[in-house]
């Protein structure tokens, strides 16, 4: 246990300097103290939960890299399925911040789209049914196989065509981080 909590300062270290983060970035935030950072790495002050929480969220890295927690033997991601609506989400990523990746599975209600903004970008992949999705003044229907990226910035909406339930996956993210696959609109 000793050799566990004496090498998570340095792996603190490295991690920052990896990320080319300063003391003060860091500190700025977390909301920690630079001096107790300093201590943390330097292995002055032993780690807590209350402090390498905060830290792990702001590297974006999970809390076991920190630690250097040993493998755990099962990679499997436990899934947890959120219902909403006529959908139901499932997340397939775990760490904060970041890309973060949904199946989704929308059932064949015939709603009328209502398009919405905000930060981010978005790629769909189906993989079951077809997808309408409304993108500014775009109105396509990707089928079995076919895949759209989107800023959005732009109003959009996605569901089923109304005819069967569509499964997707779904990649989402900050701004810029961009897979660069196209959906062409479909003629009219």
């Amino acid at each position: 246990m000793e050799d566990v909590l004496a090498a998570v300062g340095p792996r603190l270290k490295r991690i920052r300097q990896e990320r080319n983060c300063t003391l003060a970035a860091l500190s700025e935030s977390t909301g920690i103290s630079i001096s107790v950072l300093s201590r943390l790495e330097s292995g002055q002050r032993k780690p807590s939960l209350e402090l390498l929480l905060p830290i792990a969220n702001a590297h974006q890295v999970p809390l076991d890299e920190l630690v250097g927690a040993p493998p755990v033997g099962d990679p499997r991601v436990r899934l947890k399925p959120i219902r909403q609506h006529d959908m139901t989400v499932v997340p397939l990523t775990q760490h904060p911040g970041g890309l973060q990746a949904f199946k989704m599975v929308i059932g064949a209600d015939r709603s009328e789209p209502d398009p919405r903004t905000h930060e981010g970008y978005e790629w769909l992949y189906v993989l079951n049914g077809k997808l309408r999705l409304v993108l500014a003044d775009h109105d396509v229907v990707l089928k079995v196989g076919e895949a759209a990226e989107f800023d959005t910035r732009l109003p959009h909406w996605f569901g089923s065509t109304g005819e069967a339930p569509v499964e997707i996956l779904s990649l989402f993210g900050p701004q810029g981080e961009r897979m660069h696959t196209r959906a062409k609109p479909r003629d009219k």
